[in-house]
């Protein structure tokens, strides 16, 4: 048992943990899809640093599960960094109100002319907390059915599609073939979801760590 007057007791009480104050804040760069933002930060001891923020959208990814127990997969062109990889559909959202499920089954008809009967929220995932506020909300569609997929552009206009059965897509990932982070946390998390007895939430489940700083700029400035 640790002793309350120690030094260990004193960092775990959260009555003596420092408060990480804001106290100035620049935008550098105000971008179609990010900004990038500077603040300097008091840091225990009364220390200020700088540290760099990217704002960014909400975002959705969505496990699309068939009938025969395989993952809709798409390997897309990513600029960044100079190469296809295998994601799962997914795309931003486009207004801050907008319900999270709505967009996931905008980009699920978008990138793979699917439509899911069933939904439910398999896993939050922050992409980098040391650098940005980006959160992706990762989605379980079942009860395929085929739909109307509205005419692809610039990079979806690449995107192959393919259906993986599960163990193959958690050897995948497990083997670092799948690297991106949302296809990872979903494959593993419908895999966990599985060998477990723990329910997903709903599809409309509250999400606290929706990032709006960004979409709220864009509407301050428009």
């Amino acid at each position: 048992m640790t002793d309350p007057d120690s030094p260990l007791a004193a960092q775990a009480s959260p009555t003596a943990r420092h408060e990480f104050e804001t106290v100035s804040s620049e935008t550098v760069y105000d971008g179609a899809i990010l900004a990038l933002r500077l603040d300097q930060v008091k840091m225990p001891g009364g220390r200020i640093a700088e540290r760099e923020v990217v704002e960014h959208h909400g975002a959705v990814a969505v496990v699309a599960l068939d009938h025969e127990g395989r993952i809709a997969m798409i390997e897309q062109y990513r600029h960044p960094i100079g190469r296809r990889l295998w994601e799962l559909p997914a795309g931003l959202l486009d207004e801050i109100d907008e319900p999270a499920v709505e967009a996931a089954k905008r980009e699920l008809a978008e990138e793979t002319g699917l439509a899911a009967a069933r939904w439910s929220v398999l896993v939050d995932v922050m992409a980098s907390p040391g650098f940005t506020d980006e959160c992706v909300r990762i989605f379980l569609a079942e009860d395929l059915t085929e739909v109307d997929r509205p005419e692809a552009r610039d990079e979806e206009a690449d995107i192959v599609l393919t259906f993986v059965p599960l163990d193959e897509a958690i050897a995948r990932a497990l083997s670092g073939e799948f690297v991106n982070a949302s296809a990872v946390s979903g494959v593993l998390s419908l895999a966990a979801s599985r060998s477990g007895s723990t329910p997903l939430r709903p599809a409309d489940a509250p999400w606290p760590d929706l990032p709006t700083t960004f979409e709220r700029r864009k509407k301050s400035h428009g």
